[in-house]
């Protein structure tokens, strides 16, 4: 019979996790750990990979952008659901079971990406990873945050945050590797032996279900109400521009969107175990952190979806280098990471978050500057800001948000901040889609009014045409190599200003959220209760 080993001082933490430190002793944290990391960095590596394999996607499949946006935000808004039952899959299956049914699914969904033949196959596919990837995400959190000291839980969600930009700091150059070399089919197999490692670690490291308390019936309802909401308010966004704002399906799926969460609020009020608890919105500085992880998806999922983009349509770089130029930004936030989560331990969250929000603004402001011709090397800088920004916000706001919350509703807590944060991401990046598609025609209307008919373009287009066929033969029709050329450019520069105007909104959006970060002051006193 193996010893009873001794539980560390300062360790707040559910039976069945003070279990396995008995069991383990003081190296278990380390061993829980990083078999939560190698799950949370095979989920987010698929999460992140794929938005530099959507100009390959389109191309293969012959879609158009307002359809391959769905590979990003199908998997957001299935996570975004799939969150707010980790307490319930907790309470119900315990953390061993959970991890590994969610990373089997998740496995599963990987291989049918790879061999996917249709669009509705592959989007099918990112559904069943984000809908796995939800719950390992929050469900990484709340051991993480159990398995530390209460005086370290700053760090701890410093060291959660490694595997959280690590995977979307490598994913973009692995896959654009892979992309360049082989297939965009093989930005689904990458994440596989990762999930193949994890799984035994689950079985052995992973905490069992608590020996008490009866199984909680799962709120169906709520889970309804939340995927009608999602699927039509994205359905709506993402086809509006296509089929009329004001058209008869639209007009319904925002409808359908509105009553669905009407009621889903509701029902959450009235049901004895509910999907969302929102008692853990009576805590004020819950309500703010809320608030601000909300923006921080937006940001952190918009920007991630705006650059490879403008690289590859705009400045025609490959996948390979749009990804290596994403790398040095990655991994300078992940090394900022361990000195910001202990940095909140020493001070004011609020503080270091206000301090992150600036720096992400300023990045943002700054490629309001990018257009065809912009060096590598410069938004390579300008990215690095910002992710040293999103370095000092994450681990602050995990631990901020979840410290003014009982033990009770740590489950609960964890699966609200990561829902608000991957919903954020998933309206970020339709939003934002949708923004570049509107923005692009509006510019190009004004360019083709205002510049087609001026004598400088006119003598342009001549001298254009007098190089192609060797003579004057005066201006052709508008098949003419020369208005070809002229409208490729109003389209170029229309495009470049709507990228420079989306990352405005973005860091608008940034400096706006430090508003309610001012009412996150921690009461480092005050005993938990």
């Amino acid at each position: 019979m193996s010893p009873v080993r001794q539980v560390p001082e300062g360790i707040e933490a559910s039976a069945s996790v003070l279990a396995m430190f008995e069991l383990f002793g003081p190296s278990y944290a380390w061993f829980a750990a990083i078999t939560a990391l190698l799950g949370g960095f095979a989920t987010l590596l698929t999460g992140t990979i794929i938005n530099v394999a959507i100009p390959e996607v389109m191309g293969a499949f012959g879609i158009g952008q307002d359809v391959a946006q769905w590979l990003s935000t199908g998997f957001l808004a299935a996570g975004a659901i799939t969150m707010l039952l980790t307490a319930w899959s907790i309470a119900a299956l315990g953390m061993r079971v959970t991890y590994t049914l969610s990373m089997s699914v998740f496995l599963a969904g990987s291989l049918l990406g790879g061999i996917a033949l249709t669009p509705e196959i592959l989007i099918l596919s990112r559904v069943i990873q984000g809908a796995a990837a939800g719950i390992l995400g929050s469900m990484s959190m709340v051991i993480i945050y159990q398995i530390f000291p209460v005086n370290r839980r700053g760090m701890a969600m410093g060291l959660f945050g490694i595997g959280q930009v690590l995977a979307p700091a490598l994913g973009p150059a692995l896959g654009g590797f892979l992309i360049d070399s082989y297939s965009w089919r093989y930005v689904f197999f990458l994440a596989v032996p990762f999930a193949v490692i994890s799984i035994p670690m689950a079985l052995m490291f992973m905490p069992k279900r608590e020996s008490t308390g009866s199984i909680p019936p799962l709120d169906w309802l709520g889970v309804i109400l939340s995927s009608i909401f999602l699927v039509s308010f994205l359905a709506a966004l993402s086809n509006g521009q296509r089929e009329g704002w004001q058209s008869e399906t639209i007009v319904l799926l925002f409808a359908s969107a509105f009553i669905s969460f009407v009621l889903f609020l509701w029902w959450q009020t009235k049901s004895r175990h509910p999907m969302l608890d929102l008692s853990v919105f009576v805590y004020g500085r819950f309500i703010a952190a809320a608030i601000v992880s909300v923006v921080i998806g937006t940001g952190l999922y918009g920007s991630t979806f705006l650059i490879p983009l403008f690289l590859q349509t705009l400045q025609g770089i490959t996948p390979t280098q749009s990804g290596m130029m994403m790398l040095p930004a990655g991994l300078a936030m992940a090394a900022m990471f361990p000195f910001a989560g202990a940095l909140s331990d020493r001070i004011q969250p609020r503080i270091v978050i206000a301090a992150g929000l600036l720096c992400f603004a300023l990045s943002s402001a700054l490629m309001r500057h990018v257009d065809i011709n912009t060096p590598y090397a410069q938004m390579a800088v300008w990215a690095v800001i910002g992710r040293i920004g999103l370095a000092l916000i994450f681990p602050s706001l995990n631990a901020a948000s979840l410290a003014t919350l009982p033990l009770a509703l740590l489950g609960q807590g964890s699966g609200v901040i990561n829902f608000l944060r991957q919903l954020g991401g998933a309206f970020g990046v339709n939003l934002l889609s949708i923004f570049l598609v509107q923005r692009t025609a509006e510019h190009s209307q004004l360019y083709a009014a205002t510049q087609v008919s001026t004598p400088a373009t006119l003598e342009l287009l001549q001298t254009i045409q007098d190089m192609i066929f060797g003579q004057r033969l005066g201006y052709l029709l508008q098949f003419d190599p020369s208005f070809a050329y002229l409208s490729s450019t109003i389209y170029s520069a229309s495009l470049t200003m709507a990228f420079r105007e989306g990352f405005i909104v973005v860091s608008a959006i940034m400096l706006l959220s430090i508003i309610p970060t001012c009412f996150m002051k921690l009461d480092r006193s005050a005993a938990k209760q």
